[in-house]
């Protein structure tokens, strides 16, 4: 009796185990509807961070950032969970920039529990030179945050809109002077 080819003999359970792999991997896509059920926005904070700050020239650039945990609403672990957000100043169609991650990752979030914290930030904000400078800045304006999910190739879900406050984390460093002649 002969042998098969060396190629049916590993061809055949490298299809065996890709069909698996596959079968595994393809879990249904939540519907919008879904989606939007699974999660809920809990402890959600807005605010501008420094994005870049320089003492000498002077220079500060402060971006809005979004901080949120969310709850698993649902009979499930949730695993593979994606946030975008989206800020645009109000009342504008352009954006002035975003943020895409992966909140849940490989590790389950049991269901009723609470994701550790969120964060994201803008990649583009508004350039001043120092703090002070914000108070009278025409571009510090009020800016929205469009925050969506996605889940295994789902569309994007509005989560919510929100508007980000006027709190400023980020303090300058006190000014290093020269030391005291001595007497």
């Amino acid at each position: 009796m002969s042998r098969p080819p060396l190629f049916f003999r590993y061809s055949i359970p490298a299809f065996v185990l890709a069909g698996l792999v596959l079968a595994i991997a393809c879990q249904p896509t939540p519907t919008d509807k879904e989606l939007k059920a699974m999660l809920q926005v809990a402890d959600m904070e807005t605010k501008w961070v420094s994005k870049e700050y320089r003492a000498w020239p002077p220079k500060l650039v402060l971006v809005p950032a979004i901080s949120f945990r969310v709850k698993n609403t649902s009979a499930k672990p949730l695993t593979y969970i994606n946030f975008n957000a989206i800020f645009q100043f109000k009342d504008d169609e352009e954006n002035l920039g975003d943020n895409f991650l992966s909140g849940i990752g490989g590790r389950p979030l049991p269901p009723g529990e609470l994701s550790p914290v969120i964060h994201m930030k803008s990649n583009f904000g508004v350039e001043g030179k120092s703090l002070a400078s914000f108070k009278n800045n025409p571009m510090w304006k009020l800016v929205v945050v469009k925050l969506y999910t996605q889940s295994r190739g789902s569309n994007p879900v509005l989560l919510g809109s929100y508007t980000c406050s006027r709190k400023i984390d980020f303090q300058e460093p006190e000014p290093v002077s020269a030391p005291a002649p001595k007497k």
